[in-house]
């Protein structure tokens, strides 16, 4: 999909965006955030054994005409691609969740670094673990998140760029636990080809070894807080209410998906997933 041919108007529908952003760090924030309520992360096309294309056509009919989440390849490959056609210069990376990790964990991640004037800024539309504002990439910059999280920035002697997270783990998938500043994922900042991130997405789709290979993962940022199901395990945290729950009916985790993330799956498929016994 060429610039010329993304459809922007269809793109701002989706994310319910009324007006196009400006090119600058509001523009960028206004953007992300509207991205990340309206568009879910999931990996359930993984699990159901369908191949996870990450080109700007299958991603737009899948998230934008189709009305389905992604996860980080589809994610940013579609922000990628409205960053492009409203005007900002942004390029993609690839990082290395740390979250859970006893070992340095695989590139599984991809986000986007993005050109604002004399400064360089990294913005994630994909990350379904927890919600991160755009920031500038600078040693020592921090970003609060409606949810209440910080994040920070650090150069790291081994990995380039850490991310780190200081804030309530309720408002994360389950796994930011601990408390104090915890590192999310790592990046050095420099290019990276189609290529690059063709291999990482077939790993990260088809590894047995691969998180998105061991369970089903849904996630949507709400205005101040996050909604995920992991597995059968549904929890909820908006301001200061939290709900969490095991589903053991297949019909419920159905209207859970639908109602709460957006989601339409047949009972078949939903079967199929096997992660609620019928």
């Amino acid at each position: 999909m060429s610039d010329a041919a993304f459809d922007l108007d269809g793109y701002l529908a989706r994310i319910r965006l009324p007006a196009r952003p400006t090119v600058d760090s509001y523009g960028l924030a206004a953007l992300q955030r509207a991205h990340r309520l309206a568009i879910p992360f999931e990996n359930l096309d993984v699990l159901l054994g369908r191949g996870i294309a990450i080109d700007s056509d299958a991603v737009f009919a899948k998230l934008v005409r189709a009305g389905r989440g992604g996860y980080c390849f589809e994610h940013n490959r579609l922000f990628l691609d409205a960053l492009a056609a409203l005007g900002f210069v942004a390029s993609p990376v690839l990082a290395r969740v740390w979250l859970g990790a006893s070992d340095v964990p695989p590139l599984t991640h991809t986000f986007s670094l993005v050109t604002l004037g004399d400064e360089t800024w990294i913005a994630d539309a994909g990350f379904g673990g927890s919600y991160t504002p755009p920031m500038p990439l600078i040693a020592g910059a921090e970003v609060t998140a409606p949810d209440g999280a910080t994040f920070r920035l650090e150069q790291h002697d081994a990995h380039g760029w850490m991310l780190l997270r200081d804030g309530d783990p309720a408002t994360t998938d389950g796994r930011g636990t601990g408390s104090g500043f915890q590192p999310q994922y790592s990046f050095a900042a420099v290019p990276v080809h189609a290529t690059d991130l063709a291999l990482s997405n077939h790993w990260t789709s088809t590894a047995p070894e691969s998180r998105f290979r061991q369970m089903g993962v849904v996630s949507v940022v709400l205005p101040n807080g996050l909604a995920s199901l992991t597995d059968a395990r549904y929890r909820r945290r908006a301001g200061g209410e939290e709900t969490q729950a095991t589903i053991t009916d297949p019909r419920v985790y159905r209207m859970r998906l639908s109602m709460m993330f957006g989601i339409t799956l047949s009972a078949e498929e939903v079967a199929a997933l096997g992660v609620v016994e019928a």
